[in-house]
């Protein structure tokens, strides 16, 4: 029996047999504009109120404004932070300035994989937490370093198997990329969920298809979803079909 935890997304756990399985590494892609981020914070959120503390890894933007975006959706994760129910690990700055002196959490050089997960672990063990985002991973992939993409990903499922705990990694894509990222990273994944924005008699619509769930028999099928002032809501009663 596989154990499960929520997603915190209304619609989304009918698609995957109830729930993310535990102790996995998902890979959330899509292009720019699709909505992982949101997805990703309602993940965190829904384990702040499951009693599962979460971590959030900011490469591509400073932990305030992760902040910010959250608190903009009613999602006022300070309370939590205070409480030591989540912790945000800059990996944007590099510790430039006074940021050294704001956060406790930071990774000076992100083409350093042997760092990064350091940093990761430290802050892991220190609130005990069983959820992690990382946003995105596509930023450690095209970082200047010696390692691939797919050593990048094996090294932190190792991390994240040790440390037990379930993990959303965001992938950003570009237009033209039909797949979630490459074979290397996507036989490395225990899931893939793929979020898209496609254009249909002149109006955007968002749609997500979970390509793959390990252990898990899945819906195969392309679900609409919406990105609400509560954040995404999935329709999982209906198909689109492109």
């Amino acid at each position: 029996m596989i154990k499960r935890i929520k997603s915190g997304i209304p619609g989304f756990d009918e698609l995957v047999g109830g729930g993310i399985p535990e102790r996995s590494v998902i890979l959330l892609s899509g292009i720019a504009g699709t909505g992982k981020t949101t997805f990703a914070f309602q993940f965190l959120w829904e384990g702040l109120k499951s009693d599962e503390n979460g971590i959030y890894v900011a490469l591509e933007e400073h932990p305030t404004q992760v902040r910010k975006n959250m608190e903009d959706f009613g999602w006022n994760v300070r309370e939590f932070e205070e409480k030591k129910k989540i912790a945000f690990v800059d990996a944007f700055t590099s510790a430039i300035g006074k940021v050294k002196e704001y956060e406790k959490f930071i990774v000076q050089d992100i083409s350093d994989i042997n760092e990064f997960t350091e940093v990761l672990k430290n802050a892991v063990k220190d609130i005990s937490a069983k959820r992690i985002v990382v946003d995105s991973i596509t930023t450690l992939f095209t970082s200047r370093t010696p390692t691939t993409p797919r050593n990048i990903l094996l090294q932190l499922k190792r991390t994240i198997y040790a440390l037990g705990c379930t993990a959303i990694f965001v992938n950003q894509l570009n237009t033209a990329e039909r797949g979630s990222g490459g074979a290397g990273i996507e036989h490395l994944a225990d899931g893939i969920i793929k979020l898209d924005l496609t254009e249909s008699n002149g109006e955007l619509k968002r749609s997500i298809l979970v390509w793959k769930m390990k252990g898990t028999a899945h819906s195969l099928k392309r679900h609409p979803f919406e990105i609400t002032s509560n954040g995404i809501v999935v329709f999982s009663d209906r198909i689109i079909n492109l």
